[in-house]
């Protein structure tokens, strides 16, 4: 769980572009000048200052208000999860105190829910492969087919996360 956890504050931000908490900064886009063929992510020079363009896998101050305030709105049934809504501050758009198992039903369920529309789909896609193998991890039945084509299948869950994350977030 706690490797899920790291992953979902991982992830969430990023896409959230959480100030201080992202691995999206400035020393991670000098390492994908070193390590990766993403131009589109690269800093941009224009004269004395240096630009750090917004990446694909960031929404805009809009989305990301939309989101905090679906967080805001969520209800569980007793006993699934914590009340999510105590956790949000959608005037700071800050999402603060999870802990370990909230986190865990947010990578599992809600990942896919609240970036759908937000994203651009190649983007959805990749988290909603790496939330969906975290649920068939966690499930109490496995069998050995089951676990080959999750083995088979993480490799390229992964391969599309190093194209949309920068190099940092490994």
């Amino acid at each position: 769980m706690h490797i899920e956890k790291n992953m979902f504050e991982n992830i969430f931000n990023i896409v959230m572009d959480v100030k201080g908490k992202t691995k999206d900064n400035i020393k991670a886009r000098l390492d994908v000048v070193l390590f990766c063929n993403c131009k589109n992510m690269e800093l941009v020079c224009d004269g004395s200052r240096v630009a750090k363009p917004r990446a694909s896998s960031v929404l805009e101050k809009n989305a990301q208000l939309l989101v905090y305030k679906w967080f805001k709105s969520l209800r569980f049934p007793d006993g699934y999860a914590s009340n999510i809504s105590r956790l949000v501050n959608t005037e700071e758009c800050i999402l603060y105190g999870m802990k370990s198992h909230d986190c865990h039903v947010f990578m599992q369920t809600l990942i896919p829910l609240a970036f759908r529309n937000l994203l651009p789909k190649e983007i959805w896609d990749a988290l909603t492969e790496i939330s969906y193998f975290f649920r068939d991890i966690c499930s109490s039945k496995l069998n050995v087919d089951h676990i080959e084509r999750l083995e088979k299948n993480i490799v390229e869950t992964i391969y599309k996360l190093e194209m949309i994350f920068p190099p940092s977030f490994f």
